[in-house]
């Protein structure tokens, strides 16, 4: 059957996140960084589409195909990893060592290949500087900056509201990333991851990979934040809230309502007491032998 269902889904993710941890440091980087440009090419239309005047919702039904292009490949999303890698660790497959090994290396991936992209995304869409990139560049400029200088306008609660939206989105993608084991099937793996991301994209919470993109994209067309206002009001938060349900709502969630769990019998041998007094009332073997 095409179908994989949740008990057999829990294992194939343990036993991917397994591998994902013994990458070395060559592959998580290089993976890393092609997921961060694929996913800044997928969010890169999206811009287009919206600046064109299209519904928001469009953007959002073409979004997935980053998601899907990376996850097809095998490549490293530090997002997807956010509930992989904790799964496996409460199941003793990874240590807390390779858990953030595999995490800082993907991200430090994802962030040089979406910054890399966002650069040649730049020079192509201004003629290498020769223009200011018309709707598109503008509407990169006012994204970045609601992303960043209106959340910093609100103080604590700016903050507290790009995690929490960090939390709803990542809760989401990472139920994207377990789906695409739900299906055997490579058509089945993409309707199955399609719908969760779409669904993230088309509420406008935040997703920390691709604002790695947005972000020094619309700065690039001139948006007055600094790299200090990046971080601290956006890429922080969306990352702590992006591993929040990532680890939680989806990958600890999972595992510990769907792992193979062991019967008592199973858990537990009896014990040499019982053992005897058994064999002396004739209930076993060895005392039909005897």
């Amino acid at each position: 059957m095409d179908y994989v269902n949740p008990v057999e889904l829990v294992q194939e993710a343990l036993r991917v996140a397994k591998k994902k941890a013994a990458l070395s440091t060559c592959d998580l980087l290089l993976r890393g960084f092609l997921a961060g440009a694929f996913l800044a090419y997928a969010t890169s239309l999206v811009m287009i589409v919206l600046s064109q005047g299209l519904p928001p919702i469009v953007g959002a039904l073409l979004f997935p195909v980053g998601f899907v292009m990376l996850v097809l490949l095998g490549l490293e999303l530090a997002t997807g990893n956010f509930a992989l890698l904790p799964a496996a660790l409460a199941a003793g497959e990874v240590s807390l060592g390779k858990l953030l090994r595999n995490w800082g290396w993907v991200y430090l991936g994802n962030v040089l290949g979406s910054v890399f992209y966002a650069a040649l995304f730049y020079l192509a869409v201004t003629n290498c500087g020769a223009s200011a990139g018309g709707p598109l560049g503008d509407l990169l400029k006012q994204t970045a900056q609601r992303k960043t200088l209106a959340y910093m306008a609100l103080g604590g609660s700016g903050w507290t509201t790009a995690l929490v939206k960090g939390i709803l989105c990542n809760w989401m993608v990472t139920i994207g990333a377990v789906l695409a084991m739900v299906s055997r099937s490579t058509v089945g793996k993409v309707v199955a991851m399609w719908l969760p991301i779409m669904t993230f994209f088309a509420h406008g919470y935040e997703h920390s990979i691709v604002n790695m993109f947005v972000i020094p994209a619309g700065m690039l067309f001139g948006a007055p934040v600094s790299v200090r206002q990046w971080w601290l009001w956006n890429q922080i938060p969306v990352t702590l809230g992006n591993i929040v349900s990532g680890a939680l709502l989806t990958g600890l969630a999972l595992y510990v309502t769907f792992r193979v769990k062991q019967t008592p019998s199973e858990a537990a041998p009896v014990a040499l007491p019982q053992r005897v007094e058994e064999i002396k009332l004739g209930r076993t073997a060895e005392a039909q032998v005897l």
